[in-house]
């Protein structure tokens, strides 16, 4: 047990995925990410089947997917049933700190599709 089992969240974490888990996306939604109290922030959240919780997708992560998949446009259905790998990348900053994340990346047996003009 270490101190961040002590916070909970609806959202995946990087303590989650740790090295690696490959997800199929089940579906897109558009959910408020704020914390209790706060302005709503809405966020695109990843579904997957394979996991309990969702992935609240950055700009980085969102980009990384559709080159993963070759679908830019109406993501919302053109990625489901699509594959990638979570995974715990240290590298990640927040706020100026070193804090470590979540990343996604093309399975082993999948290449990256061509670039897409966005």
């Amino acid at each position: 047990m270490n101190v961040n089992d002590l916070k909970t969240s609806k959202f995946l974490k990087k303590e989650d995925v740790g090295e690696g888990v490959l997800v199929t996306i089940s579906q897109l939604t558009q959910e408020n990410v704020a914390l209790d109290g706060a302005p709503a922030d809405m966020k695109i959240v990843c579904h997957f089947r394979e996991l309990d919780k969702p992935l609240v997708l950055n700009s980085t992560n969102g980009q990384i997917i559709a080159q993963v998949t070759g679908i830019g446009e109406d993501i919302e259905t053109g990625w489901v049933g699509k594959q990638i790998v979570l995974y715990t990348d240290p590298n990640i900053t927040f706020q100026g700190k070193l804090v470590g994340g979540i990343r996604v990346r093309a399975p082993k047996n999948q290449q990256q599709k061509p670039d897409l003009p966005f």
